[in-house]
């Protein structure tokens, strides 16, 4: 039921989309100001978020209506935003673009950079770092492939296991260097590593399932916002089609949400479980790339 009502929900954002554009991508503006406003309309998963409306407030004021759509469906967001009836999106880290654009044989753009929201290891049995985890203690780690590859990457960068090669953003339980390691890893569904904190030392849950099962984010252990480099294919972006990725309008929005005013309310809500991240368009491209080529390699 809970699948069927989202594909609905992202069947309506996108019939809606269809209807206000006759099916035919408008041109992309590219100068706005208050006397000449223009509407730029932006995918996003999370309207309901206060920061958005503190956003569409300052945008307004320098000229820029953004309409924001909201999807229930991940999948939905970069196909619209490919066929022209959105301008950006906003919802997405450089791994799931990459993933997305190797798929689709696509090539959407990120143009600017938002924040890492961290994945961080808990632990229920009183160890106050990884230091104090034991030696042969066991980690239960999300098995599915993105957020697997990130856990052991928070798990090498927080000393407890060591990858082959030093491991990349598609790694798996298979490059562990057991000899170099000193605890065993339990991969298990996403949902169930929260549940594991009852029975093994320690788990890495991601930000959501951590919510649903009461753990406070501030109580992490250790999380990859601590080692940002490592964390940077999950680097969250703002998205264009290629073509308009030098639009000033958009670097405009940039701008804006970087603002005190916005990023600071977005930070506060995540009570420090967000780090904002201010990468260059060509920084972000390079990173894109060099992620699209390991997926390629990798298929």
């Amino acid at each position: 039921m809970k699948r069927r009502l989202t594909a609905v929900l992202a069947a309506l954002a996108v019939g809606a989309l269809a209807a206000c554009s006759g099916g035919e991508p408008a041109a992309a503006p590219t100068t706005a100001d208050p006397d000449n406003p223009v509407t730029v309309r932006v995918g996003v998963t999370d309207k309901s978020k206060a920061y958005w409306t503190t956003f569409t407030d300052l945008a307004a004021e320098e000229g820029i209506d953004v309409e924001l759509v909201n999807f229930t469906d991940y999948q939905q967001p970069n196909t619209v935003l490919s066929e022209g009836q959105l301008e950006l999106n906003q919802f997405q880290h450089l791994l799931f673009l990459a993933n997305y654009n190797v798929s689709a044989d696509d090539d959407l753009a990120p143009i600017g950079a938002t924040v890492i929201y961290q994945l961080g290891l808990y632990t229920t049995k009183g160890y106050a770092s990884p230091d104090e985890i034991p030696d042969g203690g066991e980690i239960a780690i999300p098995n599915d492939p993105t957020n697997q590859a990130r856990a052991l990457l928070v798990l090498q960068s927080a000393g407890l296991i060591s990858l082959k090669d030093g491991g990349n953003a598609l790694s798996t339980p298979a490059e562990i260097d057991q000899a170099a390691s000193r605890v065993k890893v339990v991969p298990v569904d996403a949902n169930q590593t929260a549940i594991q904190l009852q029975d093994l030392d320690a788990a890495v849950v991601n930000n959501n399932f951590a919510a649903d099962a009461g753990i406070d984010p501030t109580t992490a252990i250790y999380s990859d916002l601590e080692d940002t480099d490592t964390a940077r294919p999950y680097v969250n972006i703002w998205v264009a089609r290629a073509e308009d990725a030098d639009n000033p309008v958009y670097a405009e929005l940039i701008e804006i949400y970087h603002r005190d005013e916005v990023i600071g309310q977005l930070l506060d809500e995540n009570q420090g479980t967000a780090v904002e991240q201010d990468l260059s368009p060509e920084e972000l491209q390079t990173s894109l790339t060099e992620l699209e080529d390991q997926v390629r390699a990798a298929g």
